[in-house]
């Protein structure tokens, strides 16, 4: 497993290069395309990126826990999740054969 992270101000620069608008004018435009992702997940509808994934909001209910350490058990409340499911195309871009 690498220890590489690639970091905002690494796709701020990527797009940069790439579309040939100003550092500022890339970083709004990262910064409103995950504020609209966000918004869209917080209304709870799913997010279909093509080639990429989906991205979609899971209701989970409460349930009894247990502490690994001492094994007590604990209550863990009723929660949303995110979960992302690659798309076949990305699942065969790094190597993946689910």
């Amino acid at each position: 497993m690498s220890d590489r992270t690639l970091t905002r101000a690494e796709v701020t620069d990527a797009i940069v290069r790439e579309v040939g608008v100003t550092r500022q004018e890339s970083a709004d435009l990262l910064d409103r395309t995950l504020d609209l992702i966000g918004a869209a997940l917080e209304q709870e509808q799913e997010v279909k990126l093509a080639r990429f994934g989906n991205f979609v909001v899971r209701s989970k209910a409460a349930r009894e826990g247990r502490n690994p350490k001492t094994g007590e058990e604990a209550p863990i409340a009723a929660r949303r999740v995110v979960t992302f499911r690659p798309s076949p195309m990305l699942k065969s871009q790094v190597g993946g054969d689910d």
